[in-house]
């Protein structure tokens, strides 16, 4: 097990095996980029865990998300309202939809239903 005083080697090795073992690294490795990827890639919940400001390096959420779209919950209010971030997180979990800003979510379900007129429309 893990704790704030484990050394980066020790922490990487632990989220490697588990991501989950994040939330017990110091406030510096959750800081530490190449940490908290190892951890997100494993399951992007882990993003939770992240620092503030990992949560909004778009790179890191990115991945998150991809494995995971519902790591949007986890992000940054900025990267909850950027288009690339919440279309990868939609992609791999349509209701990750949830967790985008209010005005991304309002422009796709713009989008989405008049595509759904369009198909309509085609049939």
């Amino acid at each position: 097990m893990i704790d704030g005083n484990s050394t980066k080697a020790e922490v990487l090795e632990a989220v490697k095996q588990w991501g989950w073992n994040l939330q017990y690294a110091s406030y510096e490795l959750r800081g530490d980029r190449e940490v908290v990827l190892t951890a997100v890639l494993r399951c992007g919940w882990n993003l939770q865990y992240a620092s503030e400001e990992l949560r909004n390096d778009k790179g890191v959420v990115l991945e998150a998300v991809r494995e995971n779209g519902f790591a949007l919950e986890f992000a940054s209010e900025a990267l909850r309202n950027d288009r690339e971030v919440v279309i990868a997180a939609v992609k791999e979990r349509g209701w990750a939809m949830y967790y985008a800003s209010e005005e991304l979510r309002f422009e796709m379900a713009e989008c989405w239903l008049e595509r759904m007129e369009q198909e309509a429309r085609n049939d």
